[in-house]
């Protein structure tokens, strides 16, 4: 049994999503608001971390 690998986003693509800037998401990682992996030097962010953040505002009343 095989199970799917997570989708990885780059910070451009959060930043889209979440509609911040640059800046913000690499705070978000910063004070570990928001989950991310290095790859060779190159930062990714899972989908489910964008989901769960934003779950989590939503349920904060922000």
């Amino acid at each position: 049994m095989t199970t799917a690998a997570p989708e990885l986003l780059k910070v451009p693509e959060v930043m889209a999503q979440l509609r911040v800037g640059r800046s913000k998401v690499y705070d978000l990682i910063r004070t570990r608001r928001l989950v991310s992996l290095k790859i060779d030097g190159c930062r990714r962010v899972p989908a489910d971390a964008v989901r769960d953040f934003i779950d989590g505002r939503l349920g904060d009343g922000a």
